[in-house]
């Protein structure tokens, strides 16, 4: 498929008949909670995003004609942003400057290794055009997935490289550090689905992601409604004037409706398409966590980081797999997460400029 630019705005979907859309929507939801309950059964990560496209890639298949209203899918990106701006603490810069070079050498590895692939993978037209970059950027799926998007790459094809990257990382993240560290006894806590909710600052947070979404709309800036709320959160928040609240079950709604806008989007030749890249895709994963993983053992070689934590820090990409794998295991964890943080914002900064720069080498090769 050629790569096209993706509009929120003077595109109008399909409209179906009010009953038909609404049998549509009720089949979707059903097999959307099916696909999300068998995915958390096999601890598979990203289920809430996974499953729900999923679903929609299924029922797209079988002739829906329903698609995710356009304010919907921005008011999903927006709430997004604010979840990653509260996993971008500035207080992980102090960790960066005690270890400046060694942060810097880790991170310029890992984008390089990724953008390396990223270009070969473009140039075997693997996937078409930026695709391939995106794909393989090693910074939070979904971001990169909605800046894919904004700047003009196939989305559906972005989503399927950056998610089975997640799965591939989590996977070899899980058993690595499962080799370095004992099975605790009993199970891990379920999700808490309904806690709690301090209404304040949730409507605070809604605020902020409402209103960066309606300035980016206006100025019309690419991926606005996911990078303004972003950057305004992570002023707010460590300035201590905005406490990010955001419920499981707002979460969990985010991440469906982003799913069922990708999965709506799936037609029969772009799933034929992608089926047919799959295996060389997984081949280019692979790679990438083979690099990463020496990168690591110079880590520990040359700046005498114990071996776990250099592996996660080094981890190319899923850093919220990896944050949950860190978070229970004996490791550095704030030079895990400062790693992995200081890489999403470069690689957020960075990945537009990248994109545009590998395509235009590929174009004249």
């Amino acid at each position: 498929p050629r790569q096209r630019r993706h509009h929120l705005h003077g595109r109008r979907p399909v409209i179906a008949p009010a009953r038909r859309a609404g049998a549509q929507w009720a089949g979707l939801l059903a097999l959307s909670l099916v696909a999300i309950a068998a995915l958390e059964a096999v601890r598979l990560p990203a289920a809430l995003f996974l499953g729900p496209m999923i679903a929609a890639i299924t029922v797209s298949m079988a002739g829906a004609s329903i698609r995710l209203p356009a304010n919907a899918f921005v008011a999903a990106q927006a709430v997004m942003g604010c979840l990653i701006a509260r996993a971008i603490p500035l207080s992980s810069l102090g960790e960066l400057l005690r270890n400046g070079p060694l942060f810097l050498a880790g991170i310029l590895s890992v984008v390089a290794v990724s953008a390396g692939l990223g270009w070969l993978l473009a140039r075997w037209r693997v996937l078409p055009g930026t695709c391939a970059v995106w794909g393989s950027s090693p910074g939070a799926a979904t971001a990169m997935i909605l800046l894919a998007e904004a700047y003009g790459a196939d989305m559906r094809l972005v989503a399927v490289m950056q998610y089975a990257r997640v799965i591939c990382v989590a996977a070899a993240a899980s058993l690595v550090a499962r080799a370095y560290t004992p099975v605790a006894a009993g199970g891990a806590a379920g999700m808490v689905w309904f806690p709690a909710v301090a209404w304040g600052p949730l409507a605070a947070t809604l605020a902020v992601a409402a209103g960066g979404a309606l300035v980016a709309r206006r100025l019309r800036i690419p991926a606005g409604p996911l990078l303004l709320p972003l950057a305004a959160g992570v002023v707010l928040h460590d300035a201590g004037w905005l406490r990010i609240e955001l419920p499981p079950w707002l979460l969990a709604v985010c991440y469906a409706g982003i799913g069922w806008s990708v999965g709506l989007r799936f037609t029969r030749p772009v799933l034929v398409y992608a089926a047919r890249a799959l295996p060389r895709i997984l081949v280019a994963i692979l790679v990438m966590i083979a690099l990463c993983a020496l990168f690591a053992a110079l880590l520990v070689a040359l700046a005498g980081v114990d071996p776990l934590t250099a592996y996660l820090a080094t981890s190319p990409g899923g850093a919220d797999s990896v944050a949950i794998i860190a978070n229970s295991t004996k490791v550095d964890l704030p030079f895990v997460m400062a790693m992995q943080t200081a890489r999403l914002v470069i690689v957020l900064l960075t990945g537009p400029a990248i994109a545009r720069f590998i395509a235009r080498r590929v174009e004249k090769s």
